[in-house]
C-alpha cells in the first residue's frame, strides 16, 4: 500500500498539502477590472423587436368608426318613442315638464352614440332628432288636452285637425318652451359624443 507524499514546497497555514505554487494558467480565471463600473443590462419592453432580428413594417391601426346609418335609425327610433312618452306626460299633467324634455335629448343621444359609435356627424343628427322629438311630443300633448276638452278622440284631433293643434301649440308657447328645446339639444349632443367615443 503506497502512501501519498505531500507536494514539495513549504506548508501553508499548517496544511502539508497546500503550497505557494502558482495555479496552472488554464485554471486561472481572469480577474475583472475593478476600476470600471458594471455595464447595465439593456432591457427591451415585452413585445419589442430584439436587435439583430428583421422586423416587418406594420401599418398603424385605423381608428374605430361606427355605423352612421344604424346610429341615425337608432336616434330616430328613440326620438319617436321618447316623443310619445313626453306627449303622454304633457297630456296627463297638462304642463310642460323640463326634465322630460331633457330626457328626450338624453335618450336620443345615448341611442345614437351607442349604436352608431364614434362619428362626428351623429351628435348633430341627435340635436335635430331631439328637437323634432320634443316638438312632436308637445303636439301630442296639446292634442291630448284638446281631445279631453272637446270630447273628441285623440286621432281625430291630431290627424284631422292638425293645423288647429299646431296653432294651439303656438298660442301656448312661451320663452321657457324654447329653453327646453335648447337644453335638450345640448344634452343630446353631449350624450351622443361621449357615448360614441367610449365605444
Amino acid at each position: 500500500m503506497s502512501q501519498s507524499t505531500p507536494p514539495s514546497g513549504p506548508p501553508v497555514d499548517n496544511n502539508p498539502y497546500a503550497t505557494d505554487a502558482p495555479a496552472p494558467a488554464a485554471a486561472a480565471a481572469p480577474a475583472a477590472p475593478t476600476d470600471q463600473p458594471p455595464v447595465p443590462q439593456q432591457a427591451f419592453p415585452q413585445g419589442a423587436p430584439q436587435p439583430g432580428f428583421p422586423v416587418a413594417p406594420v401599418a398603424p391601426a385605423a381608428p374605430a368608426q361606427g355605423n352612421f346609418a344604424l346610429g341615425v335609425v337608432a336616434a330616430i327610433g328613440a326620438g319617436v318613442v321618447s316623443a310619445i312618452l313626453y306627449g303622454l306626460i304633457i297630456g296627463l299633467t297638462k304642463h310642460e315638464i323640463g326634465y322630460a324634455a331633457v330626457g328626450v335629448g338624453f335618450l336620443v343621444g345615448i341611442a345614437a352614440g351607442r349604436i352608431g359609435g364614434r362619428n362626428q356627424t351623429l351628435p348633430v343628427v341627435s340635436v335635430i332628432v331631439s328637437v323634432a322629438g320634443i316638438y312632436l311630443g308637445q303636439l301630442i300633448g296639446t292634442a291630448m288636452i284638446g281631445a279631453d276638452e272637446t270630447g273628441l278622440g285623440f286621432s281625430t284631433i291630431f290627424f284631422d285637425h292638425f293645423d288647429v293643434v299646431q296653432q294651439a301649440w303656438k298660442d301656448g308657447s312661451d320663452p321657457l318652451t324654447f329653453v327646453f328645446f335648447a337644453i335638450a339639444a345640448y344634452v343630446a349632443f353631449q350624450s351622443a359624443r361621449k357615448t360614441g367615443h367610449s365605444h
